[in-house]
């Protein structure tokens, strides 16, 4: 058998799904077929590349978490915080023992919801960061949700809810923490690397004020804060948003980004209304990661942007299953990893999301 040829895979129940673990030279040979990066937009140190699709999918039916959240269809709470229907099997949750790496999700809606790794809510003890994409199914049992905390030092809340303001998404670092690292020392790390750097770029009394909170959220969201990652974001927004509008027939669904003309993260979805739906704080949080590594030391070019997005060979893949609900997908390459969530509702079979970073 060759090397090729070997699989040692590790098949174990989960709640709802079955996790397959595998170890494999497979796709070797695989690419991001069917996209194609196009001319960059760039601003100070931040360089966007948009991508095109050449087939788009139908995702008027998701929901995302900031439409859930506003609607008040998506419920958030602290562990052992909540009572909803029990609509289909019995979910143990306990009455007490709120957890800094879990939380527990209600959709009320009648539409699969989407969740994104690096998508910050706040609120309960600590704001806390999604670890994993995944798919929420419509009217769904209470789901826990595996979470890093990134506020630590805080450990109280007024409500146990979360969501009273609008979702952030977490900078491609803290993200990368999050969703390869899997690690809480390493999220809380590079976090206080964020605030010890947004700290430093500020006057004094907007750094005194970044020095006093340990939360993330309150951090970007700190005035002199905004007015940088404002002043990085919103030319690359408006000029790709233009863009967009005039490609919405080329099937626009994605970017390619690079910091200090290093390519370190792609986010490609399923269709340009879904990119279009999380763009607005995916963009901030790219201007976020430019701002707190200012240094700059040259220009990516469109060839390395294409070959970063082509390349997905992997030595090693981990996939988890929910059976007719999604799949998520973890590929270790040479130099990247990337992350694949993969509808399997009926009618889809399509890849929702890619994130794929540089390591």
């Amino acid at each position: 058998m060759t090397s090729k040829l070997l699989v040692v895979a590790l098949a174990a129940a989960v709640v709802a799904g079955t996790a397959l673990i595998s170890t494999l030279s497979a796709r070797a040979g695989e690419s991001m077929q069917g996209y194609r990066v196009l001319a960059p937009i760039r601003h100070g140190n931040l360089t966007v590349f948009p991508v095109v699709a050449a087939t788009s999918h139908d995702t008027r039916d998701f929901l995302t978490l900031d439409e859930g959240l506003h609607s008040g269809e998506v419920v958030v709470s602290e562990y052992g915080s909540i009572r909803p229907l029990m609509r289909r099997r019995p979910v143990p949750i306990p009455e007490s023992g709120a957890r800094v790496n879990q939380l527990v999700l209600v959709n009320n809606s009648k539409r699969p919801l989407i969740l994104l790794a690096g998508e910050i809510v706040t609120g309960g003890k600590q704001d806390r960061v999604i670890g994993k994409d995944r798919i929420v199914p419509a009217e769904s049992d209470p789901v826990d949700l595996s979470v890093f905390c990134v506020e630590p030092g805080r450990w109280t809340g007024a409500s146990a809810k979360f969501g009273e303001t609008a979702v952030n998404m977490a900078q491609p670092a803290v993200r990368a923490k999050a969703m390869s690292d899997k690690n809480q020392q390493m999220v809380w790390a590079e976090v206080g690397k964020t605030r010890e750097s947004l700290s430093a770029a500020v006057p004094a009394p907007a750094a005194a004020a970044i020095g006093g909170t340990s939360s993330y959220a309150r951090v970007v969201a700190n005035e002199e804060v905004k007015k940088q990652v404002d002043s990085m974001a919103e030319p690359i927004q408006r000029n790709y948003e233009s863009l967009i509008k005039q490609l919405r027939d080329s099937n626009a669904v994605g970017v390619v980004v690079a910091v200090n003309g290093e390519i370190v993260w792609a986010d490609i979805f399923a269709s340009t209304d879904l990119l279009g739906k999380y763009w607005p704080k995916l963009v901030r949080s790219y201007a976020t990661e430019a701002i707190v590594t200012r240094a700059k030391s040259g220009e990516a070019d469109i060839k390395a942007a294409q070959i970063f997005l082509d390349n997905i060979q992997g030595q090693r893949q981990i996939s988890e299953t929910e059976p007719g609900l999604y799949r998520h997908t973890e590929i270790t390459g040479d130099g990247f990893k990337a992350f694949e969530l993969t509808s399997l509702l009926p009618k889809t079979g399509f890849d929702l999301h890619v994130a794929k970073m540089a390591q």
